[in-house]
């Protein structure tokens, strides 16, 4: 029997940001190099950090000042206790993250001494997470600016928590991780849909410069793309062109969470009025503050942190 609790206050004010999804423990363990099929290498200690595409979001954008809101699911289990101290550390609004019996998700984590990771994820509690869980949330969605979304819970609850957050006049942000195929009705709902290289020719069924899978996503039916580009910066599309954005020049220690950390601080400034262009650059030095430190939401800037330029 599946159990639900309620966490944290009530809603108090409207959110600048409400993140729809995953919620995980990353194991993280730091390898020479990755083994080949049949191999074993020996790693680093093992390290636990709070993680999940979505509470990294929720956690990143609320480190930066943002008023935050997260629906998704822990289980309740060890690691789950770890998570919702996390998230309310940060100060996210807990009022829609649900305990469920049974696992919390688990993101299992190598990083190789360029800081590029490797991630296989167990779902657990965020495969749990449902549309029903939307139709109780649908105040704190109607009353949020931006409602950002990744594809770490199933399907049928990101389309309904956008379709009713697009419905309310929230701007959604969908990131493509891990890449799935998107139905044409959620895709047209995206502004921006936030892809990488290889989520782009996932998409597309092919591969291309940057600027042409910009150009051809977007005739695909989202409002925006954005394709983020690691430490070349990112390139934004909309109905006025494509657009470049740099990124500062930092030493990489570990990239993990790092494109949350970006898509976070994208959606803060979109919900505070910034055009893309203008948020996304601003993303990139969120982004390049993160990739100084290990770790994923360890490693994010505070609102008062100098980001390098």
């Amino acid at each position: 029997m599946m159990a639900e609790i309620l966490r944290g206050d009530s809603v108090s004010q409207a959110h600048e940001v409400v993140v729809v999804g995953s919620v995980n423990a990353d194991l993280v363990i730091g390898v020479r190099r990755r083994p080949a099929p049949g191999e074993t290498v020996l790693g680093s200690d093992l390290a636990t950090y709070p993680g999940g595409k979505g509470a990294n979001q929720a956690v990143a954008a609320a480190r930066l000042g943002g008023r935050v809101g997260i629906l998704g699911r822990v289980g309740d289990d060890g690691h789950g206790a770890l998570l919702r101290a996390a998230l309310a550390g940060a100060g996210v609004d807990l009022s829609h993250l649900l305990v469920t019996e049974g696992p919390s998700g688990v993101a299992l984590i190598t990083v190789d001494p360029g800081g590029d990771n490797s991630i296989i994820v167990s779902p657990g509690a965020n495969a749990r997470l449902v549309p029903a869980d939307v139709d109780r949330a649908r105040p704190m969605l109607a009353a949020a600016s931006v409602v950002s979304f990744q594809l770490e819970i199933p399907i049928e609850t990101v389309e309904a928590a956008a379709r009713a957050a697009a419905d309310a006049g929230a701007r959604v942000v969908l990131n493509l991780s891990p890449p799935a195929p998107l139905p044409d009705g959620l895709l047209a709902l995206c502004d921006p849909l936030v892809v990488n290289e290889h989520e782009a020719a996932f998409l597309l069924g092919h591969r291309g410069g940057p600027a042409d899978l910009a150009k051809e996503l977007l005739g695909r039916g989202p409002r925006s793309v954005l394709i983020t580009l690691g430490a070349d910066g990112a390139l934004v599309a909309d109905a006025a062109g494509v657009t470049a954005v740099s990124s500062p020049k930092v030493e990489a220690v570990d990239t993990t969470g790092a494109g949350d950390a970006f898509t976070a601080a994208l959606c803060l400034r979109l919900a505070r009025g910034d055009d893309l262009a203008d948020a996304a650059r601003y993303a990139a030095r969120v982004g390049a503050a993160a990739v100084r430190r290990p770790g994923a939401q360890s490693s994010y800037p505070d609102a008062d942190e100098e980001l390098p330029a």
